[in-house]
Order: C-alpha cells, then sequence, then structure tokens
C-alpha cells in the first residue's frame, strides 16, 4: 500500500490510498492506484485521466465536471464516471461544503480504449448496470456518467449489489460497484480478478492471509487474483463497500461461485 498527501492547487488535498503497482517490477502504472480527493467549494481538481483510464465515484458534496470534450456534467453523491485514456477534465466543488472523490486509475493495456464493445456494441452488458450517459457520442476521450439509484439490485446469496460500470456497460476495463454486505460471515473464498475495495458505511473484518484486518469506513484494501478471503461485517447494520476489480466482468455471471461462497 502507498499511501501519500499531497495538495494539487487551492482547495484540492490528493491523497493516495492504495497504489497495487508499487509491489510489481516494471512500469509504476501497471497496478490499480486509489486517491481520496477533497475540493473545495469553487476550487478545482483538473488534469487528464491516467494511460488505462480512471474509474470516479463522488462519496460527498457536489460539483460540475467540465471535460475536455461534450458539455458539463452535474455530479453528486452516488455519481460515478468513467473517465476513458487521456480524458482532459476539471472538476469544480459546488455549495456549500466539501466534494470527496473516489478516483481509481487503471493499470494501461487492452481493454482500456473505450471501444464500440465498451459502448455497448458485441459486447454482453453487465446485468443491472444503470444506463449510461454518454456525454459525446463518437469521441474516444467523453467521459460517462453513471447514477447509482439507476442501476438495479441484484442478489448473490445473501449479499445485495449495484454495477456503475462493466464491460458492455460503459467501461470494458473494469467493472465498479458498490455491496452491501448483512451481518455476519461467509465462507472464504477467491477471485481471479484484481480487486480493490473502499468501505462505505458499517464496520467489519477482512479475514485474508496469516492475520485479521479491521473494517471501518475509510478502510481501504486489495485483493490480488487467487487471494482466498471474506469479508465479515462484526456490526449490527449493513457493511456498504465501493468496489472495482480488474479486468471486468459481470458480478453476476460469477454468481454460483459466489453464491456457493457466500459472496
Amino acid at each position: 500500500m502507498g499511501a501519500g498527501r499531497m495538495t494539487d492547487g487551492d482547495g484540492v488535498i490528493v491523497r493516495t490510498v492504495l497504489d497495487t503497482g508499487a509491489r510489481k517490477a516494471g512500469p509504476t502504472d501497471q497496478g490499480l492506484r486509489r486517491r481520496l480527493v477533497d475540493v473545495s467549494a469553487g476550487a478545482r481538481f483538473e488534469g487528464n485521466a491516467g494511460p488505462g483510464g480512471e474509474l470516479w465515484f463522488v462519496l460527498t458534496g457536489t460539483g460540475r465536471m467540465t471535460p475536455g470534450s461534450g458539455p458539463q456534467l452535474t455530479v453528486g453523491p452516488d455519481t460515478g464516471l468513467w473517465l476513458p485514456p487521456g480524458t482532459a477534465y476539471s472538476l469544480q466543488g459546488g455549495e456549500p461544503g466539501l466534494l470527496r472523490l473516489d478516483s481509481v486509475r487503471l493499470p494501461a493495456g487492452p481493454g482500456s480504449r473505450r471501444t464500440s464493445a465498451a459502448r455497448g456494441v458485441g459486447a454482453a452488458p453487465v446485468e443491472g448496470a444503470g444506463p449510461v450517459e454518454d456525454t459525446a457520442p463518437g469521441e474516444d476521450t467523453a467521459p460517462q456518467r453513471s447514477e447509482l439509484r439507476d442501476c438495479a439490485v441484484q442478489v448473490t446469496g445473501d449479499r445485495r449489489f449495484r454495477v456503475l460500470f462493466g464491460p458492455g456497460s460503459g467501461c470494458d476495463a473494469a467493472t465498479q460497484f458498490v455491496g452491501e454486505i448483512p451481518p455476519g460471515r461467509a465462507p472464504e473464498h477467491s477471485h481471479p480478478y484484481d480487486e480493490v475495495v473502499l468501505v462505505l458505511e458499517g464496520t467489519g473484518v477482512l479475514h485474508a492471509g496469516p492475520a485479521d484486518q479491521a473494517l471501518a469506513p475509510g478502510s481501504c484494501l486489495h485483493l490480488p487474483p487467487g487471494q482466498v478471503h471474506c469479508l465479515e461485517n462484526t456490526g449490527r447494520s449493513t457493511l456498504r463497500v465501493l468496489g472495482i476489480f480488474h479486468p471486468g466482468g459481470s458480478p453476476a455471471a460469477k454468481q454460483s461461485r459466489l453464491a456457493s461462497a457466500g459472496g
């Protein structure tokens, strides 16, 4: 985990909370990099998406996103955004308070470009994904927006999730979803993809490897391919998590494995 903090201009604080590429030999852009970005009212967070593109999720606050191509977008809590590789952006914080953004930079490589498959042509859409707003059809660098409230609830065992982006539903390279875990512990299991998780609400424990890890709002974790693990909800309320796995795929397509393992 590569934690860091930097100030990106007046009123903007960027913190790197996870960088899976820091553990790998070779180019540093071959991992998933998660950043938390705080943008004060009226301040601007500006730049270009990385070579693999970026998946954003607004945690709190409101603002306006001005892309390099396409019209301006309004964003608020539970808004998801897919920024294809190289997308120019300017995110301005709105009134009255702080806008907090989760930003995950994807590795460069095949599937990063927003191809016709990513726009829903020639690829099976992720079941239950909400309608994706393409701000400038035909532009490879046009960002897309998805609202969590518009995404269908899917059930796997005793767990619920909603997919904001995935193959055939806006982003061919990765899947972004919000999951809900009820109190209790599921059997241990593993996945064939890289997964990064941010705890949004609730408390719990990650069981993975020789030592358990306590979970609370703001906890961030990385589950590499093949890592045997389970998330236990030790509280009385729902444990709510924001997850991204890479390469992309449908959580519903893995239902048989997840159902037998409890998710």
